[in-house]
């Protein structure tokens, strides 16, 4: 089996109206190593220098960086570098699934530690709550005695059907509500509202945060720095466990999608969050994402016996 060997490098800049005497942060930008990911390194620039930094998992397994900064700044910059290896995912028959009305069962009767885990993502959370209106958009994906992957592939091409991607129309705190309403937002939105819809129907949903490899039109160079931080879903599956779903662009991600963090909703994957003392108005915030595929090599399996 081959895999893709990537580069990544997130930089993050915020400029202030007046200097920062102290800022204390969390960063959440070290891809998760998983069964189809692996993180070969992982290392964060921050300037000024930290005085204190403690390393942690929060409550869903991501790694989280925990920094004081006492030095006065107007400018706070953070660039991640990480080297992944990401494989093909399996991905299962959608027809083959257990139909969609079993799982919910499964998870409300199933004490065993995966499911019960994978129960917690059925309710609401603090940006995606719980509405009718989510479960009557669903409906017409999941009919009765369908297959859950079938049904979610329904769900996911009506969302990329129906909704128009516009970075000017919501911000990250637009009510889920208005997205509805609008039918138009980012990929923060989508996988949002398609966790809704799954929970509204008593379905386990995640959020996923990482990047995607965006590539140039044929004959183009590559241009640095547009590159994306991404959102998708993941669905639990009683059996099969976690798969996942990308609304954005109507795919099940394989090799092109870097896994950083997952939780209930973006709140729990924010990559940094800070609070800071002085600085006046809010920052002027810059980003840029690079994700350079490094060329494909071979997993070797070892032999068995």
């Amino acid at each position: 089996m081959r895999a893709q060997l990537f580069e990544v490098t997130h930089t993050t800049v915020y400029r202030y109206a007046s200097p920062v005497s102290v800022s204390h942060n969390l960063f959440r930008l070290t891809p998760r190593s998983l069964p189809s990911q692996h993180s070969l390194s992982h290392f964060l620039e921050v300037s000024p220098q930290p005085e204190t930094t403690r390393l942690r998992k929060d409550y869903f397994g991501n790694e989280v960086m925990f920094a004081t900064i006492t030095d006065s700044h107007r400018e706070l910059r953070i660039v991640a570098h990480s080297e992944v290896e990401v494989a093909p995912q399996p991905i299962p028959d959608p027809a083959e699934t257990p139909r969609w009305e079993s799982v919910g069962v499964i998870c409300r009767n199933d004490h065993s530690q995966n499911v019960m885990e994978a129960a917690e993502f059925t309710f609401a959370s603090p940006h995606i709550p719980a509405s009718s209106l989510y479960a009557e958009y669903a409906g017409p994906s999941f009919t009765v005695r369908r297959p859950l992957l079938e049904a979610a592939l329904d769900l996911t091409a009506r969302i990329h059907r129906d909704f128009v991607f516009d970075p000017a129309a919501t911000t990250v705190v637009t009510p889920l509500d208005e997205v509805l309403r609008l039918r138009r937002g980012v990929c923060q939105d989508f996988a949002h509202f398609e966790i809704a819809c799954l929970r509204a129907l008593g379905l386990p949903a995640r959020y996923v945060s990482g990047y995607l490899e965006t590539l140039p039109a044929p004959g183009q160079a590559k241009l640095m720095g547009v590159d994306a931080s991404h959102a998708w879903i993941s669905l639990f599956c009683p059996g099969i466990g976690w798969i996942d779903v990308d609304p954005t662009n109507n795919l099940i991600p394989s090799m092109q999608h870097i896994t950083v963090a997952w939780g209930r909703d973006y709140g729990d994957v924010c990559p940094i969050r800070g609070v800071v003392s002085g600085g006046g108005e809010a920052p002027v915030l810059e980003v840029s994402v690079d994700v350079l595929a490094q060329g494909a090599i071979e997993i070797r399996t070892p032999p068995s016996g």
